[in-house]
């Protein structure tokens, strides 16, 4: 019950901010849930043993989630200028042990979470909200369908070192309920994009979602901790929310910015 009660507050909280407030409180939300989620990364690092640069690397990340959504161009000099500024603090520092390692955790926090976050910003800015919602129901609907289905069907397990409760029979209930969400919502959204296109880039985004739902199960596992935080009942952290988002989003913006006619 207290995963359904989240599941169903959060719901209104972002449904409700993208369809009803102004278009700053959806920016102030996402540097919000990157800050949160940054935050999160920074102690699975901790857990690894390894110590980042934090007000660099945060500085660095929720300006790339700021500065994507209104210049979409700038994004490699932004990856640039974080990568330079990270490397200049850590030699700051001096000849610590394990500086590569900081290096690579530090820069990566901006890939990983500024970059998806300013995104799916960009979405919302670039093609509209309808664009985003599109994209937040496909993932939520994916995770759900994953959940119960694997609870009902579930035999065999999809990746039992990374994620043991993870099992083929729920990868494949929410890559299929996925699909077809998206395939008929696209349909209102896209006009434009044919029925070979909906089908491709909905199976896409699901099969993303679930790569990126291991991925962040491999960090947890590899820092030795079972959720990223407490902070959400029921469902751990910030970044076990935003998992399949952090993959699905920077995908899903390359596509319906290039059919908007956003880029050249």
């Amino acid at each position: 019950m207290t995963r359904v009660l989240s599941a169903f507050v959060l719901i209104l909280v972002v449904c409700g901010t993208v369809l009803f407030l102004p278009l700053f409180v959806t920016f102030f939300l996402a540097e919000v849930v990157a800050a949160l989620a940054f935050v999160e990364y920074v102690g699975l690092a901790r857990a690894s043993g390894i110590e980042i640069p934090r007000i660099p690397a945060a500085v660095a990340t929720l300006a790339t989630v700021a500065v994507i959504p209104w210049v979409p161009e700038a994004l490699l000099v932004v990856l640039m200028v974080s990568g330079l500024v990270l490397s200049v603090t850590i030699l700051a520092d001096g000849l610590n042990d394990g500086v590569l390692s900081r290096l690579g955790i530090a820069v990566f926090a901006v890939i990983y979470i500024g970059l998806p976050l300013g995104s799916l910003a960009a979405v919302q800015l670039q093609v509209g909200r309808e664009a985003l919602l599109l994209l937040l129901t496909t993932i939520v609907v994916s995770d759900m369908a994953q959940y119960y289905g694997g609870r009902l069907f579930g035999r065999r397990k999809l990746a039992p070192v990374i994620s043991p409760k993870k099992t083929v029979e729920g990868a494949a209930c929410g890559i299929l309920a996925a699909s077809v969400v998206f395939f008929w919502f696209a349909a209102l959204v896209f006009p434009q994009m044919g029925v070979v296109g909906r089908v491709f880039l909905g199976v896409s985004l699901a099969s993303l979602g679930i790569g990126g739902d291991l991925f962040e199960s491999c960090i947890k596992r590899s820092s030795g901790v079972k959720d990223s935080s407490q902070l959400i009942p029921g469902h751990g952290g910030v970044l076990d929310r935003i998992d399949a988002l952090l993959f699905a989003g920077p995908v899903y913006y390359t596509v319906v910015v290039y059919l908007a006619g956003v880029l050249p």
